[in-house]
């Protein structure tokens, strides 16, 4: 049986994708060429069983991994961290984190880009108390779901600001977390994908073709190559989106609502986050 060692528990927005294809490119580990597996959500693939998820994992390399960030949407998908200690409770977990506010805003572009929002951004993010988009923001509440199934030994938290400031010195903290060679360096680490300014809006057309069988079976070909031909392809059939705008007093609200949460990820990671707004 071949089930992962490890995976990247999210969070969304926050540069999962670059990281699952970073890591695939050590000649120790193997990353799913599906990223997001979401096995562990009872309401999306629990159902298809263990032999579906072990299918998606190669024998052979030390490290095997998947990146679901759907592993912190707590409560959208509750119990993930006890069924996935039910699974693999040895597996090591990366939690790869931002800004919250900046995260909040991704994720409304990457829901507006994709047709499943339709609000303006104020609108979208008017209540503070209970919205999916500040519920994935609140980092540490995520991750205390998992401290109540694994060890702290087991769970690596790094910034996404680290990942695209000095990518080198953070790959290497990752390795020496998963003990595979430190001194591992790509040129193709260069490579940042997914940013959120280089989202377009797909026009109707675009949602059409990205619905058609072709463009659904690029996700078996490998990110590097992939990448390329979805640019090519949906250019003509999507707009560019402005980054959204919020008011002052929905920033502050924001950051009441975050404050209490970061400082208990500061004071479990160690990081100061100095350069984050809350």
């Amino acid at each position: 049986m071949t089930l992962p060692n490890l995976i990247i528990i999210g969070a969304q927005k926050c540069g999962t994708t670059s990281l699952h294809y970073y890591l695939s490119l050590h000649p120790e580990i193997f990353m799913s060429k599906e990223k997001e597996l979401n096995f562990f959500t009872e309401e999306q693939n629990w159902s298809k069983g263990l032999a579906w998820y072990e299918s998606h994992f190669k024998a052979g390399a030390k490290i095997h991994g998947e990146s679901s960030p759907n592993y912190t949407n707590h409560p959208r998908f509750p119990g993930v961290p006890s069924r996935m200690h039910s699974v693999v409770p040895d597996a090591k977990l990366v939690y790869i984190v931002r800004d919250p506010i900046e995260r909040i805003i991704s994720q409304y572009i990457h829901q507006y880009i994709d047709g499943r929002e339709t609000r303006p951004v104020e609108e979208a993010l008017s209540s503070v108390e209970s919205n999916q988009y500040i519920s994935r923001s609140l980092y540490y509440t995520q991750l205390s779901k998992y401290l109540e199934c694994y060890p702290v030994t087991q769970i690596l938290v790094i910034p996404a600001e680290g990942l695209d400031g000095d990518r080198k010195a953070t790959l290497r903290r990752v390795f020496e977390f998963l003990d595979v060679n430190p001194d591992f360096y790509s040129r193709l680490y260069s490579i940042r994908r997914h940013t959120t300014a280089r989202k377009r809006q797909k026009t109707e057309t675009g949602m059409r073709l990205a619905d058609t069988t072709p463009m659904k079976l690029l996700s078996s070909i490998p990110q590097r190559v992939r990448w390329p031909i979805e640019d090519l392809i949906y250019l003509p059939f999507s707009r560019r989106m402005d980054r959204p705008v919020i008011s002052k007093p929905l920033r502050q609200s924001l950051k009441d609502r975050l404050k209490e949460d970061v400082h208990k990820l500061r004071e479990f990671t160690g990081y100061d986050f100095n350069n984050w707004s809350v």
